[in-house]
C-alpha cells in the first residue's frame, strides 16, 4: 500500500447484519485492493460483517452507542488525524460528522452516502413526524459537501427533500458483486425444498429482508397463495423481524402454510439465492435492494413491486423481470407465473448488473472523494 495516497475516515454504526453493513464492509474491501489507506470510525460494532475486514483497515472505535454521542471523540479524530475526507455511511452519521466538523474547527470536507429514498420511508407517517425526520435532515445535508446516492431515484428524492443542486450529489451503484459471492452461493443449499429433484416436483419463490412493513411480505404471501391455488409451486421467506407471527397467521388463514416456509436468518442466505427458480421483491420502498441485484448477479430470475426507488433502475424499466405496482396481489401473482414459465437466460441477468461489482464501485467513491478533497483544500 503506497503511503502517499492521502488517508480516508470512515464513519459508520455497525449495529447488525444488515445489507448497509455488508456493503460498507464491500466497499472498503474494495479500497484496500486499490490500497487506498483508511480508518474505519465505529459508533456501534455488533456486526458480524466486521470480521471480514481487510487487515489494512485502520479500525477505531469511537466508545459511543449513538451517532451524535460520538460526536466529541470523532471531533478529536478530526483534529489529531486531519482526514483528507471524511465519508459518512448514512443520514445519522453525517449529522454526526457536520457536529463533530464544527466542535473540531477543522476544514475536513464531509462525503455522505443515503441508501434510503426518504419520502417513500415517510409516505405512510403522520405529517408532524414526516416533518420531525426531514428538517433535521435538510439542515444538516446542507452543510455536508457532496452527498453519494445508490441510485437516481434516491437522489433525486434528495435533492427534493434538502432543496440540494443536482450537482451535489453524485449516484454510485453499491458493491454488491465481489469476488466470494460466486463461491459463497456454491456451497450446498440446506434446504430439502431447493434440491433440483424437490422444485422438479414444485419450484420454490424466494423472498429474503427483514419481516416488517417495509417488505410487504403480507402481499407476496396472498401472490403466492394465487398461484398455489393454479399450480404446484412453494414459497420460501428468509429474515427475521417483528412480523413473523403476523405471517405464520396469514400463511395458515391462506391454506398455504404447508407450503410456505419462514426459514429466518441466515449467515449465507446465497446457496438459496442460486439456488431457487425465481426471487421476488415485494418491497413498499427500497433505495437500491441489494439482494435483487445479488439474485441477478448469480443468474435467478427476478419480479419486483415498482416502489421507490431501486428496482426500476436495476431492472431496466422491466427489461430484466417484470415490475409490478406495490400492493397489487393480482398483479404479483400473475407476475410470478409468468418469470416461472418464461425465465430470462443467466447470462442476461449477470451481465445486467456488471455496473455493481465492488471493485468498480469503489473506484467511483474514490474519485469523488479526492474530487471533494481536492476541491476543499
Amino acid at each position: 500500500m503506497s503511503q502517499h495516497e492521502p488517508r480516508i475516515s470512515v464513519l459508520a454504526s455497525f449495529s447488525g447484519a444488515g445489507g448497509v453493513e455488508r456493503m460498507l464492509v464491500n466497499l472498503l474491501q474494495g479500497f484496500a485492493e486499490l490500497g487506498r489507506p483508511v480508518d474505519l470510525l465505529t459508533i456501534r460494532t455488533e456486526s458480524p460483517h466486521l470480521q471480514d475486514l481487510p487487515a489494512s483497515v485502520r479500525r477505531i472505535d469511537l466508545g459511543a452507542r449513538h451517532s451524535l454521542a460520538a460526536a466529541g471523540a470523532l471531533a478529536r479524530h478530526l483534529r489529531s488525524e486531519r482526514p483528507a475526507v471524511l465519508l459518512a455511511a448514512k443520514d445519522r452519521a453525517g449529522r454526526a460528522a457536520v457536529l463533530a466538523r464544527k466542535l473540531a474547527q477543522v476544514p475536513v470536507p464531509i462525503v455522505m452516502r443515503l441508501g434510503t429514498d426518504l419520502s417513500g420511508a415517510l409516505a405512510h407517517r403522520h405529517p408532524l413526524r414526516r416533518w420531525l425526520r426531514t428538517a433535521p435532515a435538510r439542515r444538516s445535508w446542507r452543510q455536508i459537501e457532496h452527498i453519494i446516492a445508490v441510485s437516481e431515484g434516491v437522489a433525486d428524492d434528495t435533492a427534493r427533500v434538502a432543496g440540494l443542486p443536482r450537482e451535489r450529489i453524485s449516484v454510485i451503484r453499491n458493491p454488491v458483486i465481489t469476488a466470494s459471492l460466486a463461491a459463497r452461493a456454491a456451497m450446498p443449499c440446506p434446504h430439502p425444498w431447493l434440491s433440483p429433484e424437490a422444485q422438479a416436483a414444485a419450484p420454490v419463490i424466494l423472498g429474503a429482508g427483514r419481516l416488517e412493513r417495509q417488505k410487504d411480505f403480507p402481499t407476496l404471501l396472498r401472490a403466492f397463495a394465487s398461484l398455489r391455488a393454479r399450480r404446484p409451486v412453494r414459497l420460501v421467506l428468509l429474515g427475521e423481524g417483528a412480523w413473523r407471527e403476523r405471517l405464520t397467521a396469514l400463511a395458515k388463514t391462506l391454506g398455504v402454510a404447508a407450503d410456505v416456509d419462514l426459514a429466518g436468518f441466515r449467515p449465507n442466505p446465497y446457496p438459496f439465492l442460486a439456488s431457487a427458480r425465481l426471487f421476488a421483491l415485494s418491497s413498499r420502498w427500497e433505495g437500491s435492494p441489494n439482494v435483487l441485484t445479488e439474485a441477478m448477479a448469480l443468474g435467478t430470475p427476478v419480479v419486483a413491486t415498482d416502489c421507490p426507488s431501486g428496482p426500476r433502475e436495476i431492472l431496466a424499466g422491466g427489461r430484466y423481470g417484470p415490475l409490478v405496482p406495490m400492493g397489487d396481489v393480482r398483479a404479483l401473482a400473475t407476475a410470478l407465473a409468468q418469470a416461472l414459465d418464461a425465465p430470462l437466460a443467466p447470462a442476461v441477468l449477470k451481465a445486467a448488473v456488471q455496473e455493481y461489482a465492488a471493485v468498480v464501485s469503489a473506484r467511483r467513491y474514490l474519485a469523488v472523494l479526492d474530487r471533494v478533497a481536492e476541491q476543499r483544500g
